[in-house]
């Protein structure tokens, strides 16, 4: 068994340098998070859960994932049906207020909005496309 992070000792309690999630490898048991403060990490769950679970979440965040381009509100309210205006408003400044999306709107009539991933956006849509890749790896088995 080899461990990923070294540890040092904090109030007679074992801690973690680094606040990436430590993986220590054996034939056993391939994936175990020795070390790590569960409280912490039911916490940090909870904040995940809380972003990318709500009705319509990733339905706003595949679009942006498939181009640079910015993606306009209307294109939104055509592709998300069954989903109201007032769904689709609270989701998109939601996402802007967590820091996942750019809202970019313009003083013309009609008035014009786009919105863009940002960087945390792009690195969270990087991680919704390999769990998708996951499910679909293993949805046949």
């Amino acid at each position: 068994m080899k461990s990923h992070k070294p540890k040092e000792k904090e109030h007679g309690k074992t801690t973690l340098k680094s606040s990436k999630l430590p993986i220590l490898e054996d034939d056993n048991n391939p994936c175990n998070f020795y070390g790590y403060d569960i409280e912490s990490l039911m916490k940090e769950t909870s904040q995940l859960r809380n972003i990318i679970t709500k009705r319509g979440t990733l339905e706003i965040l595949i679009p942006l994932c498939c181009s640079t381009d910015p993606v306009r509100y209307v294109t939104f309210r055509k592709s998300m049906k069954g989903f109201s205006s007032k769904t689709l408003t609270i989701r998109l400044k939601e996402l802007e207020k967590s820091g996942i999306l750019n809202r970019q709107s313009f003083n013309e009539i009609p008035p014009r909005v786009e919105y863009r991933l940002t960087p945390k956006g792009q690195e969270l849509v990087g991680s919704i496309i390999n769990l998708l890749q996951w499910m679909r790896k293993w949805s046949n088995k």
